[in-house]
Order: C-alpha cells, then sequence, then structure tokens
C-alpha cells in the first residue's frame, strides 16, 4: 500500500515566478540545515525550471544568502553523455549557477555521464557513501531533493514500466529507458523518499493532465512513477505555475494566480 502523505502546493502565476519559489525553498532549505547540523546536502534536477532557478540563485539576493562554503552539491539524475555534452544536466547547472557562485570545487558531486551507466552509477553511489560516511545498509538522507515532472509521468529518471522501480537496494542505479533508447543514472525512490524535504517543480499546461493523473487518479506508479514519490516523512512540496495546477482539485478555488493549498493522498 502507498504510504499517505501530505502534499502543500504553490501556484505561482508564470514559470519564472516557480523558479523564484525554487529559489526561495533552496536558500532556506540551505540555510535551515546548516543551523541545525552544520552542512546543507541537496540534490538537484536538470530542466527549464531549474536552470531559470539556478540563475536567480547566483544573483542577489540568493547568492549572498546560501551558505556555499557548507553546502554538498548533488544530482537527482544525469544523462549518460560527457559533462561538456549540451545535453548534459552537470554542463546546464555550470553555465547557469556553479561558474558564478563560491561553491568549492570538493561540494560538487556530479554523476560521470561520460562513463559506461554501471560503472557512473557505481561510482555515484560511492561517492554517496563516503561524503555522507554512511555504513552498511545505512542510505542517505538529503535536506532537500528537488524534481520535475515529465507528462509521460516520470521524475529522476525513473521512467514508467523501467527496470528502476523495482529496485529497493541501491542509492542509484543505471537505468535502460527503451522508449528514449538510452541509458540515465538516478538515485532511487528509496532514497528520494528519504529526503528532509522533497519537492517537484511543474510547469506548462503540457504537464496539467498528468500532475491530475498523478496526484488525483489511480495508484499505478509502473504507469506514473512520480506517484511512488511518498517522503517518509509524509511531505511533499509541489511548486506549480497556473497553467500546471489547472486540472487539480480546488488550484484556483482562491481566484487568486498566486496561492498556496493541500492534498491528502491516503
Amino acid at each position: 500500500m502507498p504510504r499517505p502523505v501530505t502534499i502543500t502546493y504553490r501556484v505561482s502565476s508564470t514559470p519564472a515566478a516557480v523558479a523564484k519559489a525554487g529559489a526561495q525553498l533552496f536558500t532556506s532549505a540551505a540555510v535551515q540545515a546548516v543551523a541545525s547540523r552544520g552542512l546543507a546536502r541537496i540534490a538537484i534536477s536538470g530542466g527549464t525550471t531549474p536552470e531559470t532557478m539556478f540563475e536567480l540563485l547566483a544573483a542577489e539576493p540568493f547568492v549572498a544568502q546560501v551558505p556555499w562554503d557548507k553546502l554538498d552539491l548533488y544530482w537527482v539524475d544525469e544523462r549518460c553523455v560527457p559533462p561538456d555534452n549540451a545535453e548534459s544536466n552537470y554542463r546546464m547547472t555550470r553555465e547557469a549557477l556553479l561558474s558564478k557562485v563560491p561553491l568549492p570545487s570538493e561540494r560538487i558531486h556530479r554523476i560521470e555521464g561520460e562513463l559506461e551507466p554501471e560503472l557512473a552509477a557505481a561510482r555515484y553511489e560511492s561517492t554517496i557513501r563516503n561524503t555522507f560516511k554512511l555504513e552498511g545498509a545505512e542510505t542517505p538522507t538529503f535536506d532537500l531533493i528537488l524534481l520535475g515532472m515529465g507528462e509521460d509521468g516520470h521524475t529522476a529518471s525513473l521512467f514508467p514500466h523501467t527496470e528502476a522501480l523495482n529496485d529497493l537496494s541501491h542509492i542509484a542505479i543505471a537505468n535502460h529507458v527503451p522508449q528514449k533508447d538510452t541509458w540515465r543514472v538516478t538515485l532511487t525512490w528509496p532514497v528520494i523518499n528519504q529526503g528532509r524535504g522533497v519537492a517537484v517543480l511543474v510547469e506548462g499546461e503540457g504537464k496539467a493532465q498528468v500532475l491530475h493523473d498523478v496526484f488525483l487518479g489511480p495508484y499505478e506508479p509502473e504507469t506514473f512513477p512520480s506517484q511512488i514519490i511518498r517522503p517518509a516523512n509524509g511531505r511533499l512540496i509541489l511548486l506549480l505555475d497556473a497553467a500546471a495546477a489547472s486540472k487539480l482539485a480546488d488550484a484556483d478555488s482562491t481566484g487568486s494566480a498566486q496561492h498556496t493549498g493541500t492534498l491528502e493522498l491516503r
């Protein structure tokens, strides 16, 4: 049975406003983690909205607020391409954020997409185990994990009807995606669900139906992998624009372009 979870959603008027909400969440999570534990560990995703968010984080006021010297940055997933490839999530992050902020290189933990997929996944899992100082079967707890959602209902690189949906034992895995005829490296869903904060950023009218199906439709995680993201702490955050939220129940009930609400999933 799926784990009950309370979803807090914030609907913003535009994709740019979603990116700003994401930057605010990133900054707040980093500051709170450093205050509580002396270190922040955040895992990020690729995509258009994160790119805009990264550009905001590299500018005032956010760049001065983030404790860069105490932040370890990881990736949720990566395409199996070299780091200078146009499709690389790392390259996008480097150009939009890393080249502009004082984040020490030893705190940047990228997935080596240029390697064979299985080796890249194994090396990334080893990096996470070492930096988190994990022992035995311990799994990492990220302070914040930022996700997106595809029009097919995938999140991270957990695509419909792929092997990664059945993996319960790894931190990171190489996942073959037949529908794209490619390989990806991704954090596994149990690791994502262990995050202290897990947020999904979704924007655009093209995502409205799948957002409805994922959160208001029947539970079919093989078809809609985003449904499997139900954090252990029972809390999930959605940052949405008005177009993406248009088919969520009560999402426009306030008549306002920017508002918040909750959904209870059982």
